[in-house]
């Protein structure tokens, strides 16, 4: 496997890596379930494929292509199919609870990306989701130093990663302390410390919707001076609501995640800047520490239960860096 540069290397002293086989028994079979399409999960494909190698298992990549329903449905195949362990990206945590708790009493099962605290999960891998949404609260903040009213666009507000993420930036925005359990309701505008965050608009995953709904964000609030997307597709849709409405430039763009256009955007001066997950991370480590954990071995979880992957800041002066970076991960123009 390619070596993996400190751009994207999780501190891992404590995350020793299991190898070798399973001392001959069968082929270990997992899982890694994410939470919808997204070209986010394209690099966290690229983790699982290394992992399967370095760790001798074969890992099926799920995709849930309509919601909650589809997802407790692939669930419920992998159970059937006994797998030996299954990584999941809860859509909604909380209502899926139940669900977690049947799978965990027959295979091993962790959650990465967003958790679903309160299960009998083994671990989370992933970052601290409302630290990172005071990071792109910062780079708001950067954007828009004198303030301004801004709307929020995300895929599904019943994540836990989502609502986290969520109630970071405007936490940050607001200028309030840190607690990653406070939760406003959409809806209502919130004002303070110089910002107006008119609303929080949901696409559940529907990229035209995402695309609609920043259209008529743009319609009707021709003074909108920020847009911040929280998921991989959302500032793409920002940007071509703004082509399309002739205000490129005109209007700050704050991003999550590493979507292509995103960084192209922040090249091309159009997208402030992004704050990243590293998915590669998610996808490596969680097959991993399924590994370890079917094989009986030391997964190398803390006593916490959170396996740390954290977030970074991009911006004009590092994004050619990150890109050279990203496209190694890709293996792109081995």
């Amino acid at each position: 496997m390619r070596a993996i540069s400190t751009l994207f290397l999780v501190p891992l002293l404590a995350l020793a890596a299991c190898s070798g086989d399973a001392g001959g028994q069968d082929e270990i079979q997992l899982a890694f379930v994410v939470n919808g399409p997204a070209s986010f999960w394209t690099i966290a494909e690229r983790g699982v494929a290394a992992a399967e190698a370095d760790f001798n298992v074969r890992c099926d990549v799920r995709v849930p292509a309509q919601g909650v329903v589809d997802q407790k449905r692939i669930v419920e195949d992998l159970l059937t199919r006994n797998v030996d362990g299954i990584a999941i990206s809860p859509i909604d945590g909380k209502n899926q609870a139940e669900l977690i708790d049947q799978a965990c009493a027959r295979t091993k099962v962790i959650t990465h990306d967003s958790d679903a605290p309160g299960t009998k999960r083994l671990c989370y891998v992933g970052m601290d989701n409302y630290r990172a949404g005071r990071m792109c609260g910062e780079l708001v903040k950067e954007a828009l130093p004198d303030g301004g009213s801004v709307m929020l666009f995300v895929g599904r507000i019943e994540q836990d990663n989502a609502r986290r993420r969520r109630q970071g930036v405007i936490d940050e925005l607001l200028g309030r302390s840190e607690d990653g359990e406070r939760f406003d309701p959409p809806g209502s505008p919130l004002e303070g410390n110089g910002f107006t965050i008119l609303d929080t608009r949901t696409d559940q995953f529907d990229q035209a919707r995402a695309k609609g709904n920043a259209e008529d964000a743009l319609a009707r609030h021709p003074d909108l001076d920020g847009m911040i997307g929280l998921f991989a597709y959302n500032p793409p849709a920002c940007l071509e609501a703004l082509r399309g409405a002739g205000k490129l430039g005109q209007v700050q763009v704050i991003a999550f995640d590493e979507d292509d256009a995103t960084l192209q955007g922040i090249a091309d001066g159009f997208v402030y800047g992004t704050v990243v997950q590293q998915p590669y991370q998610y996808g490596y480590q969680s097959v991993r520490i399924l590994a370890a954990l079917v094989r009986g071995e030391d997964a190398g979880i803390p006593a916490s239960g959170f396996v740390d992957v954290p977030a970074k800041s991009v911006r004009r002066a590092n994004v050619a860096e990150f890109r050279a970076e990203l496209a190694r991960l890709l293996g792109e123009g081995e």
